[in-house]
C-alpha cells in the first residue's frame, strides 16, 4: 500500500492548505457586498474542491499515465483512481450540504429554522436545490465506481460523467436568468470546464510527481498543453460572461467588477506562473528533475485555490443592474429580443453566435483542415469531395444553430423543426461523409510504447458503446424513435423554458443522425458493417416513420407548448396551430433531400467498390497468367468430355 500512503502524505496537506484559502478569500471578499451566508460559502468551497481533485485524478488516470497493454489500469492509474474515489465522497458531502444551505439562502432564513420535511418541500421548489439534488446522485455513482472500476475505458466514461455533473448546477445559477442568460450560460459552461481541468489536472500531475509515479515526463508533456488550452478557453469565456452582465464603468464602481477584476488578475498571473512552468517544470521533468515540476506547482495550485474562492464570493455577488431597463419577456424566456418577424434577409443575416455549437463548428472545421494539411505536406493524398463534406456539414452546423434560423429557433416551432432537420438529417450526412475517423488515423502519429490520441481513437470505434450505437436497430430506434418521444411524450413542452434543454436537444439532434448514417453511408469503417442492401434497407425504414411524424403534426388539433409560445406574445405568431402544422409539413418534405443525397452517395460509393474490385481481379489475373479463367474452362471442358 505504500501508493496510497505516499499520495496521502502527498496531497492531502496541500487540498486542506488549499481549501482553507479559498474558503477564508471566499467569505471575506463576499463580506464586501453585504452579509453572506458563510456556512453556505464553505460548502460551495469543499464541493468544489472536491470535484477539481476528483475529475483531475480521473482526468491523470484516463489521458496523462499510461494503462496495461491489456487495458487493465497500471499502478498510477490504480492510484489514481482511489484518490478520485476519496475525493468523490467530500463532494458528495458538499453537494447534500448545498440542498439545505442553498435553499436556506434562497428565502434568507437559517437552516436550523427547517424541520426535515420543510426543507425537503422547499427545495423541490427550487431549481438549483433540485440541480444539487441531481450532482449528488450522480457523483455518489462515481464515488461507488470509483471502487469497482479497473479498465481504461471505463475510467474515461467516468470522467466524461464528472464532467457532466458540473452541469446542472451551472445551469441553474445567475447565469441561466435575466437578458442574454443564453450566452451567460455557454460561456460559463466553457469556463467551468477549463478551470476544473486546468486546476484538478495540476493537483493530480502534483501527486503524482510526489509519489514517484512513472511516466511522469509523458503526463507533464501532455498536461502542459492541455493547461494552455484550458488558460486560453477560460481567459476568452471569462471575458465573455463579463460583458454579459456589467459593462466597462462597472468594473471600478461596483464590488461585482472589483471582483471580476481581481479575478482576471489573478487569471493573468496563472498565465505568468504556466509559461515558466512549461520553461522550467517541463523541461526538468524530461532532464530527470521531477522537483522542478514539483516547486512550481504548489505555489500554482495555492493560487488556483485563491481564484476558486474568488469565484466563489464573485458567485455569491449580485451583478450591477439597477440602472438598467428590465428586460422584455421574450428576452427573460430565451436571452434576447426578436425585432420581427421571420423573414428570409433574417434567416440569411441576422445572426446571433451560439458558443457552444458555433465553436464547435468552427474547432471541428479548423482540426480537419490542420489534418488534410499534414497529410498534404508529406505527400499522401486526401480527396477534395470528403473535405468539402466535412466544411459543409460544419457550416450547416454552425448556419443552424448561429444564424437567423438559431435565433428564432426557440420562439417559433416552424424554425424550430428547420432547425431540428437541418441538425438531424442534413449535418451528420455531410460529416460522415467527410470520414474524420480515417483522417485522424492517417493523419495522426502512431505510439508504440503508450496508447496516445490515435489510439484513443481506435479504442473507441472498437469498443462496445460504439458497437451498440451502430447496431442496425439501435440506430434506427435512436434516430426516428427520438422524433415521438420527444415531442409526443410532454418532453418538449417541459424543456422548452430552459436554455441547457436546448442545448441538450441539439447535440441529441446530431449525435442520434451521426450513429444512424455512419453505417448507412460513413467513409469510416463501421463497428457493425453493413451490406450495400442492408444500409438500402436500413435506409429505407426509417422514411415511413419521418412521414407518419410529419403527418400527425399537421394533423394534430392540440398545440405542443401552448403555455410557453403564448407568453412570449409575440405579435407575429399569434396561430400557433398553423405554425405547428406548417412545422410538421416541413418534417414530412425534409426528408427528401436528404434521402437524395444519401442514394447518390451510396451508388458512387458502390460505383467505386465495383471499380476497385475490377481492378483488383485485373491484377490478380496480370500476376498469375488469369488463372482462375482458366481452371473455369478446364471444368468446362471436362463437363462437355463427360457428355
Amino acid at each position: 500500500m505504500p501508493i496510497e500512503r505516499s499520495t496521502r502524505t502527498g496531497l492531502v496537506p496541500l487540498v486542506v492548505i488549499g481549501f482553507a484559502v479559498a474558503a477564508l478569500v471566499a467569505v471575506a471578499f463576499s463580506a464586501l457586498s453585504g452579509n453572506p451566508p458563510a456556512g453556505l460559502l464553505v460548502v460551495r468551497v469543499l464541493t468544489e474542491t472536491g470535484a477539481v481533485v476528483t475529475i483531475g485524478s480521473l482526468l491523470l488516470a484516463a489521458f496523462l499515465v499510461p494503462p496495461q497493454k491489456s487495458g487493465t489500469l497500471a499502478a498510477d492509474g490504480y492510484a489514481a483512481m482511489r484518490t478520485a474515489g476519496w475525493f468523490a465522497l467530500v463532494w458528495l458531502v458538499g453537494a447534500l450540504l448545498s440542498v439545505p444551505f442553498n435553499t436556506a439562502a434562497a428565502i434568507d432564513r437559517p437552516v436550523s429554522s427547517f424541520s426535515l420535511n420543510q426543507m425537503l418541500a422547499t427545495a423541490m421548489l427550487l431549481e438549483q436545490s433540485k440541480a444539487w439534488m441531481l450532482t449528488a446522485i450522480l457523483v455518489a455513482l462515481i464515488a461507488v465506481a470509483c471502487r469497482l472500476v479497473l479498465t481504461w475505458g471505463w475510467t474515461t466514461v467516468l470522467l466524461f460523467l464528472s464532467i457532466f455533473a458540473l452541469v446542472p448546477v451551472a445551469v441553474t445559477g445567475h447565469s441561466s436568468s435575466g437578458g442574454s442568460h443564453d450566452m451567460a450560460t455557454n460561456s460559463l459552461l466553457f469556463h467551468l470546464v477549463a478551470a476544473v481541468l486546468w486546476v484538478g489536472g495540476l493537483i493530480a500531475l502534483l501527486a503524482h510527481g510526489r509519489r514517484g509515479g512513472a511516466h511522469l515526463s509523458l503526463a507533464t508533456t501532455r498536461f502542459s498543453k492541455l493547461a494552455l488550452v484550458c488558460w486560453i478557453v477560460m481567459a476568452l469565456s471569462g471575458v465573455v460572461n463579463a460583458l454579459v452582465r456589467i459593462t466597462p464603468a462597472d468594473l471600478v464602481t461596483s464590488t461585482y467588477g472589483w471582483l471580476t477584476l481581481g479575478k482576471l488578475a489573478c487569471l493573468v498571473l496563472l498565465g505568468v506562473f504556466g509559461y515558466f512552468q512549461r520553461e522550467r517544470g517541463v523541461k526538468g521533468v524530461l532532464d530527470g528533475k521531477p522537483h522542478a515540476l514539483v516547486k512550481l506547482a504548489g505555489v500554482e495550485v495555492l493560487l488556483m485555490m485563491f481564484t476558486i474562492g474568488l469565484a466563489v464570493a464573485l458567485a455569491r455577488t449580485p451583478p450591477p443592474g439597477g440602472d438598467l431597463e428590465l428586460p422584455s419577456r421574450v428576452e427573460i424566456a430565451i436571452g434576447y429580443d426578436l425585432e420581427g418577424p421571420p423573414t428570409v434577409a433574417g434567416i440569411l443575416f441576422d445572426w446571433r453566435f451560439d458558443l457552444i455549437f458555433g465553436t464547435a463548428a468552427l474547432a471541428l472545421g479548423l482540426l480537419y483542415v490542420l489534418g488534410v494539411r499534414r497529410l498534404v505536406k508529406r505527400g499522401d493524398k486526401w480527396p477534395v469531395g470528403r473535405t468539402a463534406a466535412w466544411l459543409c456539414g460544419c457550416f450547416t452546423l454552425l448556419f443552424a444553430t448561429s444564424s437567423g434560423m438559431g435565433r428564432y429557433s426557440p420562439a417559433m416551432f416552424s424554425i424550430h423543426m428547420e432547425a431540428h432537420m437541418v441538425l438531424s438529417m442534413l449535418t451528420p450526412i455531410l460529416l460522415v461523409l467527410g470520414g474524420p475517423v480515417t483522417l485522424a488515423l492517417r493523419a495522426l502519429p502512431v505510439s508504440k510504447e503508450v496508447p496516445g490520441p490515435r489510439e484513443w481513437i481506435l479504442a473507441f470505434v472498437h469498443s462496445p458503446v460504439a458497437r451498440l450505437l451502430t447496431n442496425p436497430f439501435v440506430a434506427l430506434a435512436l434516430f426516428v424513435g427520438s422524433f415521438y418521444a420527444l415531442y409526443f411524450s410532454g418532453l418538449f413542452e417541459a424543456a422548452l423554458p430552459y436554455h441547457w434543454a436546448h442545448l441538450l436537444m441539439n447535440a441529441h439532434f446530431i449525435l442520434a443522425g451521426y450513429v444512424f448514417y455512419w453505417p448507412v453511408i460513413g467513409v469510416d469503417p463501421s463497428p457493425n458493417k453493413l451490406p450495400p442492401l442492408g444500409r438500402l434497407g436500413l435506409l429505407f425504414a426509417s422514411i415511413p416513420f419521418h412521414a407518419f411524424f410529419g403527418v400527425v403534426l399537421m394533423s394534430s388539433a392540440t398545440v405542443i407548448g401552448e403555455q410557453f409560445y403564448r407568453g412570449l406574445a409575440l405579435p407575429w405568431s399569434q396561430n400557433l396551430l398553423e405554425d405547428q402544422r406548417l412545422g410538421g409539413g416541413i418534417a414530412w418534405a425534409a426528408g427528401e433531400i436528404p434521402l437524395l443525397v444519401v442514394m447518390v452517395a451510396l451508388l458512387a460509393q458502390w460505383a467505386r467498390q465495383d471499380s476497385r474490385e475490377a481492378k483488383r481481379i485485373d491484377r490478380k489475373a496480370d500476376a498469375d497468367g488469369d488463372a482462375d479463367l482458366e481452371a473455369y474452362n478446364a471444368m468446362l471442358r471436362k463437363m462437355a468430355g463427360k457428355d
